[in-house]
């Protein structure tokens, strides 16, 4: 597999970021984010329709404080949903849209609200049942050509999706739903496919948005007074046992949060404790 083209301990997903008041400010959010980044988190995940937008320009005032700390950042950008609000056609239906031109004008839309040059990464946001692969690929080349995009890679995708545009363009990753609540890929040979396609796996919902059944959390509480550390700790370290080390996005930005995944960091589990996790999560032992 090739290197992974993000090696930090996480990711901070900007969805939620408007929901953060003590991040409302552009000079609170520089703090917050030079904090991170001295900590060793320099890679922050948003997408351009988080909040409409607004996500990234927020982020993008905050940036403009303080331009020297570009250079210190990893910023990935995804587009191609097009939301029923923003559906000028006559049908208002929420859509996907891979077609040159409108993956061009969102490359061009997110780094104006970031008030960046360069997007580091950009991932087609969901797979589009419409996708024309020489198109796509071309538009995506050229992205990477013109020094707007330095990578990319998708989303939400299954391998299937992956294989006939990786043989035109450098797929790096695929970002997908995994946490002991959405292990799907775990079980059925998605992540090995992933990890010998040589695609990195960004895990977005690692904590499964703090929804774990009860017997789940049980067990997690059971593990965690073990091996002395958290129920989310224990969590998080279930997901980086899996093939690729699955580089987890963490969906909050509550500093005790950050501070408490970053501690957990170095927590590794042995298998009858993973395999103990998995079963009280999927209802049953394996066969």
């Amino acid at each position: 597999m090739a290197s992974p083209v993000l090696a930090q301990p996480l990711l901070l997903g900007m969805m939620r970021l408007l929901e953060y008041p003590e991040l409302g400010e552009p000079q609170a959010l520089l703090a917050f984010i030079k904090r991170c980044v001295e900590r060793g988190l320099n890679g922050f995940d948003h997408a351009d329709i988080y909040a409409g937008g607004r996500c990234e320009a927020h982020f993008g005032a905050a940036l403009r404080q303080a331009p020297g700390l570009r250079q210190r950042l990893q910023i990935i950008g995804k587009a191609d949903i097009v939301p029923a609000g923003q559906d000028c056609s006559r049908w208002r239906v929420k859509h996907y849209d891979s077609s040159a031109r409108y993956l061009r004008q969102a490359v061009d839309g997110s780094l104006t609200r970031l008030g960046v040059e360069r997007l580091d990464g950009f991932l087609l946001h969901r797979p589009d049942p419409l996708l024309q692969v020489d198109e796509v690929a071309d538009t995506l080349n050229d992205l990477i050509a013109s020094g707007k995009v330095g990578w990319v890679g998708l989303s939400n995708a299954e391998v299937l999706h992956c294989q006939a545009l990786a043989q035109r363009v450098p797929l790096r990753c695929n970002q997908i739903e995994l946490s002991l609540q959405a292990q799907q890929g775990v079980w059925d040979g998605g992540l090995h496919a992933l990890q010998a396609a040589g695609l990195q796996v960004l895990a977005w919902a690692p904590m499964a948005g703090g929804r774990f059944g009860e017997r789940l959390r049980s067990a997690l509480e059971e593990v965690a007074a073990d091996r002395g550390a958290t129920a989310n700790q224990v969590a998080l370290a279930w997901l980086r046992e899996l093939p690729g080390h699955p580089l987890p996005i963490l969906g909050s930005l509550r500093w005790e949060r950050i501070e408490e995944a970053l501690q957990g960091v170095e927590l590794e589990l042995d298998r009858p404790a993973w395999f103990y996790l998995s079963a009280a999560a999927r209802g049953h032992e394996v066969a």
